[in-house]
Formats: C-alpha cells, sequence, structure tokens
C-alpha cells in the first residue's frame, strides 16, 4: 500500500476517534496572513449594458434566476465580459465585489502559462523526461529504470505517475515522492486527472530558474495584468503548489480570459506567446465522460473552439472566442468539477447555436428588471437565496424583530461549556487542504453589545468573535493559527416542534466555497449544536470513495482502527462530517473565575471586528 493512502486512512481514523493534536504528517506553518480590504480594488474593465454589445438584459436576469434558484449551485460571483466589456456582475450575498477567492484547481492554467513562457524563454522543452530534470533528486538506478514522463505527459494529465492529491497529507516531500512512485500504463496513453502532475511543473519552474511560481510569474503576468492581491500557497518545500492554494479576485480572473481572447497580448506587450494560447487550447486528449476533452492544463467546452480554466466546486473562466466573450464564477457548489448543473445552465443560457448580435436597441424595462435582479441578489432579500441557504421560512419582519430583541437579552451574557471536543470552526473541506487543523472548540458564549449580537468561540488557545447578522449576514475576520479569514454570519431564531428554542447559523467562509452551517438548540441547562458543511457530507464522502473502497481489500486499516465492518467506518466517518456536540451552562460565579484564569479580553485575542 502506498503511504498516501496509508496517511489517508490514519488522518481519517483520527478525526472519527475525535483526535485534534499532531495528527497531521505535514508541518504546518501559516501562508494566508492578510485579508485584503475589498474597498481598495479597482476596476480595470470598462461597464456596459448588454444591449449596447449584443446581448439582451432578459438574457441574463434568466441566467442569473436560474443560478439563483438552484439548490446545489451556490453562487458566490459572476461577471461576464463581451468585447473586453463587463456586461454583467453579480456577487451573490454575503460575497462582495472585490474579496479574493480560493480559485482550486483553476489555477492550473495559471501554471500552464507559466511553463508555455518557460519555454519561449529557452529554459524547457515539452519532450524533456522529468526524471533527468530532478535526476539530481534521485537515486541513478531510478532514474535509469523509470520510463520517459515528459513535460507534455504532466501538462496533458497523461503521466501514469500514482503519486497523486491524496499524497498532500502524507508528509513534506511532495517532490520527491512523486518521483519516486510507480508508473501506471505507458505515459502519454491515458488521461488521468492528477494535480500532482501541476504541483511538478510548479517544481520544474523553480528548478530552472531558482524562482517560485509566483515569484517568476509576478513580474512576467501578474504585475502587466495589474494584478496584485494574489495569495498563492506553497508546499512545506516552498514550492507553489501550482494545482491548487490560489486566492484571486474574479475581475483579475476575468483578465486572465480576456488575455487569451487577445492571444496574449496585454496593453501592446505579448505576455504569453501567441503559439503557446493556440496549442494550448486544443484538444490532446479525451477527458472524463460527459465532458470535452482537454489540452495542456485547460479543459474544452462544449461550444467549438471555446475552453475554460476549470476549478472544483464552481471556480471558472470560460472563454467563447466566436464570442468575443469570457464568463468567471466563483461557487460553492455541491459538486465536484467540469460537467456540473452550474456550466450545464450556462450552456442552455448561451447554446452552441446562438450568436449575439453586434448591438441591440437599448431597453431600459428590461434593463431595470435585470438591475433589480442583481441587486436583490447582492442584498441576500432575494427569496430564492434564502430557500437556497436554508430553507428557512420568512417570518413577519415586525414580528421577527420584536422575537430577536427578546432573545437577545435572554441569551445576551451565557457561557456553555464543551469540555474537549474536535469540532472547529473551520469547515473539515477547509482544514484538510489549508492544513490548518482545529484544535477543538471547548467553550461557546453569546453577548450583546449596543444593538448586536456576537457568537465569541474558544477554539484552543484561539479566542474568537464572530457578529451575527439578522436579515442581513455580518462580517468579522477569523484568525486560526495566525491565518485571517473572512467571515459573514447569517442568524435566524425559530421554534422547533417542541416549541424549543434553535438559533440557526450560516457562517459564509466569504474567500472560500464552503460555509458552516449550525443549529443550537437551547435547553433549559444545556445547549445541543448541530454541525453541518456546504458543500457537505454527499461531496466529501463522494471525494473520500475510492479511499473507503480500497479499504473493502485492505487489512491494514483493521489493523489502525480495530475496525473490520467498513460499513460501520463509513457510518462513523458520515457523522464526522456532521457532528452533534452538547455543551453545558456556565453559572456565573464559574464564567467570572474562567475569564480571571485566562486574563485576555474575548474582543482582543486573534479577532477583529467589521
Amino acid at each position: 500500500m502506498a503511504k498516501e493512502q496509508l496517511a489517508v486512512m490514519e488522518l481519517i481514523w483520527n478525526m472519527i476517534q475525535g483526535k485534534t493534536d499532531h495528527i497531521s504528517k505535514v508541518d504546518y506553518f501559516p501562508q494566508k496572513t492578510e485579508a485584503p480590504d475589498p474597498g481598495k480594488s479597482v476596476q480595470y474593465f470598462e461597464r456596459a449594458t448588454p444591449e449596447s454589445q449584443g446581448i439582451s438584459s432578459r438574457r441574463l436576469a434568466a441566467l442569473i434566476r436560474e443560478l439563483g434558484e438552484t439548490s446545489s449551485t451556490d453562487m458566490h460571483h459572476l461577471m461576464i465580459l463581451r468585447n473586453s466589456k463587463v456586461i454583467c456582475e453579480c456577487n451573490f450575498a454575503p460575497y462582495r465585489s472585490g474579496i479574493w477567492h480560493i480559485t482550486h484547481s483553476m489555477c492550473k492554467s495559471i501554471t500552464g502559462m507559466a511553463i508555455g513562457m518557460l519555454i519561449e524563454e529557452g529554459k524547457l522543452s515539452l519532450d524533456e523526461n522529468i526524471y533527468k530534470i530532478f535526476e539530481s533528486r534521485q537515486p541513478l538506478l531510478l532514474t535509469i529504470f523509470h520510463p520517459t514522463v515528459t513535460v507534455e505527459n504532466l501538462l496533458t494529465m497523461t503521466s501514469g505517475v500514482m503519486f497523486n492529491e491524496t499524497g498532500a497529507v502524507s508528509g513534506n516531500d511532495w517532490l520527491g515522492s512523486y518521483l519516486n512512485a510507480p508508473v501506471q500504463g505507458k505515459p502519454g496513453t491515458v488521461f488521468q486527472y492528477n494535480s500532482m502532475n501541476t504541483y511538478v511543473l510548479s517544481a520544474i519552474v523553480t528548478e530552472r530558474t531558482g524562482l517560485s511560481l509566483l515569484e517568476y510569474l509576478k513580474p512576467r503576468l501578474f504585475e502587466p495584468l495589474g494584478i496584485t492581491n494574489i495569495c498563492w500557497e506553497s508546499c512545506p518545500k516552498g514550492i507553489t503548489k501550482g494545482g491548487w492554494g490560489l486566492f484571486i479576485c474574479a475581475e483579475d480572473m476575468a483578465k486572465l480570459g480576456q488575455l487569451y481572447l487577445q492571444n496574449g497580448v496585454w496593453e501592446g506587450k505579448q505576455l504569453i506567446p501567441e503559439a503557446w494560447i493556440r496549442v494550448s487550447t486544443e484538444k490532446h486528449y479525451d477527458s472524463e465522460e460527459g465532458t470535452y476533452g482537454y489540452g495542456y492544463q485547460i479543459w474544452q467546452e462544449e461550444r467549438p473552439g471555446s475552453f475554460e480554466f476549470n476549478g472544483m466546486l464552481g471556480q471558472n473562466v470560460v472563454v467563447y472566442p466566436d464570442l468575443n466573450m469570457v464568463i468567471v464564477t466563483n461557487a460553492g457548489s455541491d459538486e465536484f468539477f467540469q460537467n456540473c448543473v452550474m456550466l450545464n445552465i450556462m450552456r442552455r443560457h448561451f447554446p452552441c447555436d446562438y450568436m449575439p448580435e453586434l448591438r441591440l436597441e437599448e431597453n431600459p424595462c428590461d434593463q431595470l428588471i435585470l438591475q433589480r435582479l442583481v441587486s436583490q441578489m447582492e442584498s441576500g432579500q432575494g427569496e430564492p437565496l434564502r430557500v437556497r441557504h436554508g430553507g428557512w421560512k420568512k417570518r413577519k419582519a415586525e414580528s421577527a424583530a420584536h422575537s430577536n430583541t427578546s432573545y437577545l437579552k435572554m441569551l445576551g451574557g451565557k457561557q456553555y461549556d464543551f469540555g474537549k471536543t474536535s469540532v472547529g470552526i473551520f469547515p473539515l473541506i477547509t482544514q484538510v487542504f489549508h492544513n490548518n487543523l482545529t484544535d477543538g472548540i471547548s467553550r461557546m458564549s453569546f453577548q450583546e453589545e449596543q444593538g448586536s449580537f456576537f457568537l465569541k468561540v474558544q477554539e484552543g488557545e484561539s479566542q474568537a468573535v464572530l457578529e451575527i447578522g439578522f436579515g442581513r449576514a455580518r462580517e468579522s475576520i477569523l484568525i486560526m493559527h495566525e491565518e485571517k479569514y473572512r467571515v459573514a454570519v447569517l442568524g435566524e431564531f425559530a421554534r422547533d416542534e417542541d416549541h424549543m428554542l434553535v438559533l440557526k447559523l450560516d457562517i459564509a467562509f466569504v474567500e472560500e466555497a464552503v460555509r458552516r452551517k449550525i443549529k443550537i438548540f437551547f435547553h433549559k441547562e444545556q445547549i445541543e449544536v448541530r454541525w453541518q458543511e456546504t458543500p457537505g457530507k454527499h461531496l466529501i464522502m463522494q471525494g473520500l470513495s475510492s479511499i473507503l473502497d480500497e479499504l473493502e481489500n485492505k487489512s491494514i486499516f483493521s489493523a489502525i482502527s480495530g475496525l473490520r465492518d467498513l460499513q460501520m467506518v463509513r457510518t462513523m466517518m458520515e457523522r464526522t462530517i456532521e457532528p452533534v456536540t452538547t455543551g453545558k451552562l456556565v453559572a456565573e460565579e464559574e464564567k467570572q473565575d474562567s475569564e480571571s484564569d485566562r486574563g485576555e479580553d474575548y474582543d482582543k485575542v486573534n479577532c477583529h471586528r467589521h
């Protein structure tokens, strides 16, 4: 069994057992230490009415409405350009304009751009054998007996190397593990999506230039495009991840798509070789069922000649060259990759036989409808948005406000002790992707201050304060192990079938593709907290399915866990993803003693309010 599979099994079992201390085999170091002010973002593209660019406002309104109403499509940002002008943009509450967003695998296409530049500079060729490139990092015999895996094999996801994404939790030396991993089949024959192929492309940039991928691209790509708000994580060895870990704003994503529409030219300067634009967007291999083929780190789209930079859960730059059009999306959809509901919705609204006019007559009525729809989505007042994000019934505003006031006064100042838990504010997906694992929530309290209401959480040594908005989410900055994350919290009080008070919280990590959803049930002397995340149990279990299936034939997991019933393992993992915790009400004298022992104010440690 490969060590990365064993590492995943151990991680799964430790999470099931509720262990939080020292369970990662990868050294942690804080990377995302900034949360840029969205108010400082600058619009680059000219704004224009849809009709002035030949597309009707009615078509765009229908697209936004369907995206907003579809239960599996949790839209965050949408931007549509035609003729290098923004004709439609919508930031779905609580996601605001100018906030950078995780891109997941969308950034693979940017890594591909760097390879094209490196080849143009004469520092690399497509047919080079990666084992020769890194021959100093491995024994000579391994270099001799390995099959040839070329740079082009990495670009087209046809390397056959068995060290894949799961290797990111197996240890610190990802490159060494990749180079020593077995190769299945003949390289260059079978498409097999593997993010570690892209990571190795990033490592090649570093090997040939002495710069990290991010350092290499800053003067060549990001600075000429005016992309300044950017964070790209690296591995413990300092190699930019390449295939994931990039935070960037939606308008900057649009610049990358527009750059490709302009054949690599930006403001009169050739940033990416035109020949590379052409060859990288061509179909080189058939890809997964339901998709349209794969180029060099770029997916083909349904429309002939179109392509996209694609990331899981809805991070996309879709380019339609024949329409001179770019569509950018950020989302937290409950689906992984290219063959998904969100992209299928866009394909229906811009079908293969659709061709816009050069210009349409201005339609103030339709434009007003589109503007109002966008305003509803951005304010969070659109009814479809409320239903999609929790299905909570809307109460009359007057009665809700009256109830909220009484509930806030009743709960203000109450603290609850959880003892030792393995549950964190971070969703599991976020913890694993950023290697920022929880220390476990031990205490939770509520506080009302001058009409504002706060959830206070003690998680390990960290103390966080999250402001809760009622009717509209309120933003805070959460600091977890020195990393800053912008969160927006929307709350609503309700009563269950037994008339028990329930506080429902939707905690949106607005730079991420995930949310925490919490239901807090208030008993007389304790609270019961039911934790969920979106994308949630269904998607996480789908992602783990191949590993869990593998366990069926491995006795080693039984040795680790003592369990032989794999169905029980699946059930326990589901409960780990959606745990239930119980907190005991802290008496007033205990609360004062505890606060005195800590010697620090909740409001001053590891939290900021906005």
